[in-house]
């Protein structure tokens, strides 16, 4: 019975640790900007839209962890997940020079959409 738990939990925590591997370099590739170079270069926007984006996806791939019941659902939400930051990222798209030149208002406005839309898939997802 542990032994089952624990190959439960390292597939789970595997299978998102890679599915946010995925998301992140499929994001960055979607950007019209360099967010790893900017942020090294101590793009505060940056970084700030990064993270939202990372955590409008993991809320919501937590939240699939727990409610479905196999790693194939989890492996769906998460594609429906990402496709819903990629929205957020194209509707608001018109602060990616903004946020290129450094502009925090501009970053923390993408941020706050895209962890407001994971919180909503996030609670969205259920039996």
């Amino acid at each position: 019975m542990i032994i089952q738990g624990f190959i439960a939990f390292v597939s789970y925590l595997a299978g998102a640790l890679c599915l946010l591997g995925v998301f992140v370099a499929a994001y960055v590739h979607l950007t019209p900007y360099k967010e790893f170079t900017l942020i090294k270069q101590g793009n505060i926007a940056a970084a700030i839209t990064l993270a939202g984006a990372v955590l409008g996806f993991v809320f919501p791939l937590a939240s699939s962890i727990y409610f479905t019941q196999s790693l194939s659902e989890m492996c769906l939400w998460a594609v429906i997940t990402a496709g819903v930051q990629f929205m957020v990222f194209i509707v608001l798209r018109k602060q990616a020079r903004e946020i290129e030149s450094g502009n925090v208002a501009a970053g923390l406005t993408v941020a706050a959409f895209s962890v407001a839309a994971g919180i909503l898939n996030a609670v969205s997802i259920s039996h």
